[in-house]
């Protein structure tokens, strides 16, 4: 059996799509608007991106690392940031393969974070003194990588592949009196 099939099969035996998902964990998309040949570039243009950051997010623990070894004093802030972005990127790369498995919610959670991270990352780049000149960089760089990824997804073909479900009915499972 191949990874990402195992690995599949142990996501929804934990059923994970259900905690992540919520309401919409079983929502997931047309088969042939996932293998329509936009949608496979679209992914493919997330996968790069992500890995981008994640190069990222590891030159700037190396750059770390090695101001550390020259003697140079790395505030605790540059580590903190560093292994988040690391850890959020895991994350998106999660989201990223369930949404092209065809789930919607993780769809709109790569979508929602793309949006979120970035002004939430140049925000903090823009307090005066948190980081050194080449952190302020790298987090501006992970915002532009982030912004291209909600590029791709609000995209007219991606928001017509992933419509958004239809709402539930109320339960008439109420007892009448």
């Amino acid at each position: 059996m191949r990874l990402p099939a195992l690995a599949d099969r142990l996501w929804c035996r934990l059923q994970l799509d259900r905690l992540a998902g919520g309401r919409q964990a079983g929502y997931v998309i047309r088969e042939d608007m996932l293998a329509h040949p936009d949608t496979v570039r679209s992914f493919r243009w997330i996968r790069w991106l992500l890995v981008a950051e994640t190069v990222v997010g590891l030159a700037a623990i190396v750059v770390a690392v090695l101001l550390t070894r020259a003697g140079e004093t790395v505030p605790w802030a540059v580590w903190f940031r560093a292994t988040v972005v690391l850890l959020i990127t895991l994350t998106l790369y999660v989201f990223a393969w369930r949404a092209q498995l065809g789930y919607y919610w993780a769809y709109q959670r790569l979508r929602l974070f793309s949006r979120i991270f970035p002004v939430v990352t140049l925000v903090v780049a823009a307090i005066p003194g948190l980081y050194p000149f080449w952190m302020v960089i790298e987090q501006i760089v992970f915002s532009l990588l982030m912004i291209g990824i909600g590029d791709v997804l609000t995209s007219d073909h991606m928001r017509a592949t992933f419509p958004k479900p239809a709402p539930r009915k109320a339960s008439r499972d109420r007892v009448s009196r």
